[in-house]
């Protein structure tokens, strides 16, 4: 539904307000202002009978249906245009403010409704034709960011309206405009956690034509300055006409005099038409190639690493093989007092050896024989018979 800035100002009890709102149909034009926000909504109800009957029972009228928008011929939206549905079974929005560089281009906006439980599909395209305005851009604009709203909640009408409706006691303008609404989540903000019904937030952008009233300005006092660099609340006389409905954060409202802007010219390079220069007709190869031997090329890849890693392989045998010592080479580096000692140690050690295997202890109880369980008697593990093994493994064996 468009409405015109005159019905608006008397739904939202204020000053003239230029603000469009639309709903959606097939193929239809709609003519926003540049500088002020525009709202068109995809309603659910009117593409439901777009879709055909559903055969199997179930309940048509609550189809889950989600929608997606972009430029004809694009993949995309425009980049001032934006889009925001957060449930298949609620309405979708598309939001933005055009400026005054897209006044009197023709935007066509493809629409395609998906059906959800059907599968199937309905398209419709719509016309944006914006429109210039001659107080635009307004000179004062205020930023306010809202904590306890949603950006759908903020683009409904009603809303929308009672918000400009508290700006406008406050502000006390002849002229003024809603120019853009943003969610908190596009500036970097948090996503909340789903508790305490928490919000998103948004930041509402209004224009006026005069100065700021000076509750607007309270927030630049020192003393306020310094309670939001303690992360405190400031003190704003004003606060009590928006806190019934709106959760205004004033630490981050935005004041900017357009009038006292310096506008910054940057010298860019040109960056052209983007289409290389015409150097002619592009020749291939001939079709008719020399042959070409690549012996000599695999003899110098395989052939000499082949080599040289023989001659390498040379070296390290002969190294290994042929340079080795030997056991008489060591006997006459070492000195004879070395070899003696070494020598009647290794005969000591020998002899010890023999002497351990001739001489007669008694064996561990562990080697007796036991009795099994069919009552043989088990050999034990030494075959020798020694007279000291009087004493058996245990008290039964008697």
């Amino acid at each position: 539904m468009y409405i015109p800035a005159n019905n608006l100002c008397v739904l939202f009890l204020c000053a003239p307000v230029i603000t469009i709102l639309s709903r959606s149909h097939a193929d239809r034009n709609v003519y926003p202002s540049a500088g002020v926000l525009f709202v068109h909504v995809l309603e659910r109800e009117h593409f439901k009978g777009e879709f055909p009957p559903y055969p199997k029972p179930g309940d048509s009228s609550n189809d889950p249906i989600t929608f997606n928008t972009n430029l004809m011929g694009y993949p995309d939206r425009p980049g001032w245009l934006r889009y925001i549905q957060r449930t298949s079974h609620s309405d979708g929005v598309l939001y933005g403010s055009p400026t005054a560089e897209h006044v009197g281009k023709a935007t066509i906006i493809e629409i395609t409704a998906y059906n959800r439980r059907t599968f199937e599909t309905a398209r419709h395209n719509l016309v944006i034709n914006i429109m210039s305005t001659e107080d635009y851009p307004l000179p004062y604009q205020a930023e306010f960011f809202i904590k306890n709203m949603n950006v759908e909640e903020m683009l409904a009408s009603e809303v929308l309206g009672d918000f400009l409706g508290a700006v406008k006691n406050v502000w006390q303008p002849e002229r003024l405009n809603a120019i853009n609404i943003t969610s908190a989540l596009d500036r970097g903000g948090r996503v909340p956690l789903p508790i305490n019904n928490l919000k998103e937030g948004v930041y509402v952008m209004v224009g006026a034509d005069v100065q700021f009233s000076s509750c607007l300005r309270e927030v630049e006092n020192p003393h306020n300055q310094l309670r939001c660099s303690q992360e405190m609340e400031p003190v704003i006389s004003c606060d009590k006409k928006f806190r019934a409905q709106f959760d205004i954060d004033w630490c981050k409202i935005n004041l900017v005099d357009i009038t006292k802007v310096v506008t910054i010219h940057s010298n860019r390079p040109d960056p052209g038409t983007g289409v290389l220069p015409d150097i002619g007709e592009y020749n291939p190869p001939s079709e008719s190639l020399k042959s070409r031997d690549f012996f000599a090329d695999f003899l110098i890849t395989l052939a000499v690493p082949s080599a040289v890693a023989m001659v390498l392989f040379t070296i390290l045998g002969y190294s290994m093989c042929c340079r080795r010592e030997g056991v008489d080479k060591r006997n006459m580096q070492t000195p004879d007092i070395q070899l003696v000692h070494h020598s009647s140690i290794q005969k000591s050690t020998k002899e010890l050896r023999s002497m351990s295997k001739n001489r007669e202890i008694s064996w561990p109880l562990s080697t007796l024989p036991v009795f099994s369980q069919s009552g043989e008697v088990v050999p034990p593990i030494h075959p020798d018979n020694y007279e000291t093994t009087s004493m058996p493994l245990m008290q039964t064996q008697t």
